[in-house]
Order: C-alpha cells, then structure tokens, then sequence
C-alpha cells in the first residue's frame, strides 16, 4: 500500500501506535480523505489481527491513541 500524506499529522506515516482503551497495537499506514465528508482519516493496521481499518483524523487525534517510542 502506497499513500501519501494529505494534511498534517499528529501521527507520521509508519508510526506505532496503542489504543489507550482496549491495549491494541497499530501501525499508521497512511492518511486518506474519506469520500463522503472528505475529512482526513488514517488508514491504520492491527498487529493482532492484520486487519486495515480507517478512521478520522480528529478521533485518531482526540487522546484515544499514543504514540509508542
């Protein structure tokens, strides 16, 4: 998969990420635009499951996920 950013971040592409509530680990894969708000979203994949999911940029930035060093 090869996307490139759109908007600023708080999450650079690559980035490895954990959800505060349910313990997930996730990487950053990119930043799309979803098509029928054309808001920024992330385009992210769990570790545990491989699975690719998207979600907009302001809840992927709102605290519900931290950067992991």
């Amino acid at each position: 998969m090869n996307l490139k950013p759109t908007s600023p971040s708080l999450f650079p592409i690559g980035s490895k990420l954990q959800h505060r509530k349910t313990g997930g680990f996730y990487q950053v894969m990119g930043i799309a635009i979803i098509e029928a708000t054309l808001e920024p979203a992330y385009v992210y994949l769990s570790h545990q499951t491989h699975d690719y999911w998207v979600r907009p940029q302001a809840e992927m930035e709102d605290g519900r996920f931290v950067l992991i060093p």
